[in-house]
């Protein structure tokens, strides 16, 4: 009983931490009171959360994670200089035979990236080490081994444990409804109940494809499951529209072509497409029929065994992905019953005027979502339009909050009338705070719109205000304060190669490619903004590598990694070997931490430290074998399934969506050990961005062939017609080092 307290205050917790969330009062009040104060602070205690250190950043989630990164560390490494022919460079033949320009962007920035054929991190690393090549570790590689991680426990927990928690749950409350149905034929309620049948009814054939077949279900559900499985455009859905005079409740039916990992398995697709249904699906406000479907709808869910089922999915979810910004049974069940009285059964309802007028009356307390992800019209006021009821909202996060104010209205029409329908990538990180992000939109004519910058200031200012609260709400949440670092400017005492405007343009590319991962992994919780219309053989040789000096990406990382941990352990979904390769990828990204430090302090590393970066390579691949291989298949190898991939993070509803998408790339960068220049290679983010139709949304396996690893559906490879990198990444980088 005492753990399902706990469990039940922590994600209490979770619901008050989000920024731009909605928590209804009741659960303001009980997260005050002094019981539940102290019985959180007794949750946390249990849970084993340490003290943080003097100079701790605490970057925990369900508990404190201390990282004892150096805060106020201030950066000594020494300047040195490179001969223009490479000569003091102790490998410097590595650049033998390039093309001028790749030597010349090296010798300029510190460094230089190139386009290779590497379809994992970790294989460049392993290369390196059998011809004794320095290693360079990159945030870009532990952000991606990572992103493997939370993929890979992510989907586990689908599959083992949400997936029948939402399929007896969406059992219960077909039944529940169609009892309601039965009760209330011959009422002013009868279609709002024959409503949450259909409803039901399509999650439930979402979940088993074979009841789709079934000629008992509601004709509306049958045409809403043809909407779904063609995804082809917007649409008035029949369900919701049920009983209309004048159907207007649209809905995008592009949003249900199964993405990210839920291509791999019909499982994974069920859960994708009935999540994503009652994720999108609203009950409007301003439609009163629907929101009689959303009054009895949470009545069903109160009065059924369903409640614990829809209780332990959303703290699940929220653990990963945070929580929803729509109203939900939290808020919607506390002014049913201070309208209707306590317990009030659906029989009751019928004829009952004054509780009506009383519980309409109370939706206008509720405050509106911060996210719009429905089509609308740009005549409609955004939240009377979208206010309204989901069953299993989708998440509120801070990153689409930003982009939801630099499109359209929110950023008003240019002086020739073009409208900012689609944000652009690069929008994220200048919010952060990055400059030359901001600078690089400006270059692309991306603000040219009478209030884009003060929108830019605004949000801007939320962002800096955000609490470590804010930041700890969740996983993802927390995966996102950890790239922040990535858009600072680095001056003088740090390394020379991060100093210049080509490093921070960089760091854009490794901020982005990791936010890419982000939004792939969550694309079925997160919102998503909607504009409106309108080796041998070689002599041994000093190979002594450098890690990429982030030592507070790093940090953070390791707390993020521990967070996950302490997380999935609290909620009773963490086996004993993910647990231990969790452990290990902490301590990884703590000595990788230190070895940053010591760098910046101008200390040499140990020599066991510098065995760490030269085997890096080896601890990549294993993390990478235990998160993606399948069980049992013993020469499972990259190629099989790439690292690249892709993800679509905003929707113009005129007919267009924004993807991003990442590939792998090699960084070659000058560094100085032990007062002896060299070349240390390492892997970083290839980072593409462009838009496509929205009907033709492309999963990975559409990326794969677009990049040539993967045959087409005609089974041709792609190996002369690839897509090119973002523009500005140009700066930095080369298609290939003996090209140019």
């Amino acid at each position: 009983m005492k753990k399902r307290i706990t469990s039940l205050l922590l994600s209490a917790a979770l619901l008050a931490a989000c920024t731009g969330c909605r928590t209804s009062s009741a659960i303001d009040a009980l997260l005050q009171s002094p019981a539940v104060s102290d019985a959180l602070s007794e949750a946390m205690s249990d849970a084993g959360a340490p003290t943080p250190a003097p100079q701790a950043e605490t970057v925990g989630l369900l508990g404190d994670v201390p990282v004892l990164y150096e805060a106020g560390l201030t950066p000594n490494v020494p300047e040195f200089t490179v001969a223009s022919d490479f000569s003091n460079v102790i490998n410097g033949e590595l650049v033998g035979y390039w093309s001028d320009e790749a030597k010349q962007k090296l010798l300029q920035n510190g460094f230089v990236v190139a386009s290779n054929g590497w379809d994992e991190f970790y294989p460049q690393y392993e290369s390196n080490r059998y011809v004794y090549t320095p290693n360079f570790v990159t945030v870009d590689a532990m952000l991606h081994t990572y992103h493997l991680y939370f993929l890979y426990l992510q989907r586990q927990v689908e599959q083992g444990s949400l997936l029948p928690l939402l399929q007896s749950l969406t059992t219960t409350m077909l039944a529940q409804s169609q009892a309601q149905a039965d009760a209330l034929a011959g009422t002013d309620w009868e279609n709002a109940a024959r409503r949450n049948v259909a409803y039901f009814a399509v999650a439930a054939a979402l979940l088993d494809p074979t009841l789709a077949s079934d000629s008992s279900l509601p004709q509306e559900a049958l045409q809403e499951l043809s909407l779904i499985n063609e995804a082809s455009a917007i649409q008035l859905s029949p369900v919701m529209n049920m009983g209309a005079a004048q159907p207007s409740h649209q809905e995008d039916y592009t949003q249900y072509i199964p993405r990210s990992y839920y291509t791999e398995s019909e499982d994974l697709t069920r859960y994708f497409k009935a999540m994503m249904w009652y994720g999108r699906m609203a009950f409007l406000q301003s439609d009163a029929d629907e929101s009689r479907s959303a009054v009895l709808l949470n009545l069903a869910l109160r009065d059924s065994e369903a409640l614990e089922s829809w209780k332990r999915v959303y703290e699940v979810t929220s653990f990963f992905a945070g929580t929803s910004d729509d109203a939900n049974y939290n808020d919607y069940i506390l002014l049913i019953e201070n309208a209707y009285g306590s317990g009030v059964q659906p029989s009751e309802l019928p004829g009952n005027d004054k509780g009506w007028e009383a519980f309409t009356a109370s939706l206008e307390t509720l405050q509106p979502s911060a996210i719009n992800s429905m089509p609308l019209y740009e005549w409609e006021d955004r939240d009377t339009a979208t206010a309204g009821y989901r069953f299993m909202g989708q998440r509120y996060t801070l990153d689409a909050d930003v982009l939801q104010n630099l499109v359209y209205r929110d950023v008003e029409e240019s002086a020739d009338g073009s409208k900012r329908l689609l944000p652009e990538a690069l929008d994220v990180p200048a919010a952060m705070g990055s400059d030359t992000a901001l600078d690089i939109l400006h270059t692309q004519g991306d603000t040219d719109y009478p209030n884009y910058d003060s929108q830019m200031e605004k949000v801007r200012a939320k962002i800096a205000e955000a609490s470590d609260t804010t930041w700890n709400a969740s996983l993802y949440a927390s995966w996102l304060n950890t790239l922040r670092p990535l858009t600072e400017t680095r001056g003088q005492g740090w390394p020379q190669y991060m100093q210049n405007e080509a490093w921070r343009t960089k760091s854009l590319a490794s901020f982005l490619g990791s936010w890419t991962e982000l939004k792939h992994d969550t694309a079925l919780y997160s919102k998503q903004s909607y504009a409106e219309m309108g080796g041998g053989g070689i002599e041994e040789a000093d190979d002594r590598g450098w890690v990429e000096t982030e030592p507070v990406v790093f940090g953070r990382l390791a707390a993020l990694t521990q967070a996950t941990s302490d997380g999935l352990e609290q909620l009773g979904l963490l086996d004993s070997e993910s647990k231990e390769n969790l452990a290990k990828l902490f301590t990884l990204n703590q000595q990788l931490m230190v070895i940053a430090e010591k760098e910046l302090r101008n200390e040499l590393p140990t020599d066991e430290e510098f065995e760490l970066i030269r085997s890096f390579g080896g601890q990549l691949e294993h993390f990478w074998l235990e998160a993606v291989a399948p069980e049992g298949e013993e020469f499972f190898t990259p190629q099989e399934q790439p690292a690249a991939l892709i993800a679509d993070v905003a929707t113009d509803p005129n007919g267009r969506v924004l993807q991003t998408a990442t590939d792998v790339g090699t960084i070659y960068v000058l560094v100085n050990v032990d007062n002896s220049p060299r070349i240390a290679v390492g892997t970083v983010y290839t980072f593409y961005e462009f838009t496509q139709p929205i009907a033709e949304r492309m999963t990975d396996q559409d990326w794969w062939a677009e990049l040539g690893k993967m045959p087409d559906e005609n089974g041709q490879f792609n190996w002369d017609d690839k897509p090119s990198p973002a523009e500005w990444t140009s700066t930095y980088s080369v298609k290939d080092t003996y090209g140019g």
